[in-house]
């Protein structure tokens, strides 16, 4: 079984809004129903969880019921930092009876442009490796600075990779790894990949894109709505 867990617990300071920006409406559709469509749509996603802002909850369920997300199982109370909100999410999906070799993507809600390509090829990495990253090569130069304002040193980008969502990992060994972290006082990582490595796991890598935008300022919301309007995009899938 392949369940998709969609952390939706911020509140969207940097965007300024006084609606929380995974619950902006683009088009006549919130910002999160795009991305559980992406979940929904996709055949070897049996069901989903959303980490839901608190107050939000039923609005969450409402919508879901409008755009018809009957995939979606569970809403989970988001709690104070990311990585509370994803543990216990994982344990909401075990106590529905999920099992430990079932596969868990967590999605950023606020990536709504997925492809079913990175969703694939997420579990393909994860069946085969024992977990799966999605990244995208680095592009740019990457200058290092330590006071914020200068730098006097280039870090080879070859040797960079940006991760995106979804991160994708067997239930059992999730648990276990953010059980571990609790035991040793790590308590505060704001992504899976970045717990993972610091509890000495190996990661590998899935297909990411450039499109798989993460809206976190006004001007990705106006990329997203520049993608939505190019009807070539057929990797759109709606």
């Amino acid at each position: 079984m392949n369940v998709a867990l969609i952390i939706a617990g911020g509140v969207g300071g940097r965007m300024k809004q006084d609606i929380p920006k995974q619950f902006l409406n683009i088009y006549d559709k919130p910002v999160l129903i795009y991305t559980l469509e992406c979940f929904q749509n996709h055949p070897s996603i049996d069901a989903i969880y959303v980490s839901c802002l608190k107050g939000w909850e039923n609005i969450l369920q409402a919508y879901a019921k409008q755009f018809n997300i009957t995939k979606l199982k569970g809403i989970i109370p988001s709690s104070s930092t990311p990585q509370e909100s994803i543990y216990n999410g994982l344990l909401a999906i075990r106590k529905d009876g999920y099992k430990d070799e079932d596969l868990v993507l967590v999605h950023d809600g606020i990536r709504p442009l997925l492809s079913e390509e990175i969703i694939s090829d997420n579990i393909r990495v994860c069946k085969e490796q024992g977990n799966a990253i999605t990244i995208i090569p680095c592009v740019e130069v990457m200058a290092y600075t330590e006071d914020q304002l200068t730098s006097d040193k280039i870090i080879l980008r070859d040797n960079l990779k940006r991760t995106q969502t979804p991160q994708t990992f067997p239930l059992g060994k999730f648990i276990e790894v953010h059980e571990n972290a609790i035991k040793k006082g790590v308590t505060n990582t704001t992504a899976s990949v970045s717990l993972f490595i610091e509890m000495g796991e190996k990661v590998y890598f899935a297909v990411g894109s450039e499109k798989n935008v993460k809206l976190t300022t006004t001007d990705d919301i106006d990329i997203f709505k520049a993608l939505l309007k190019v009807e070539e995009s057929s990797w759109i899938k709606r």
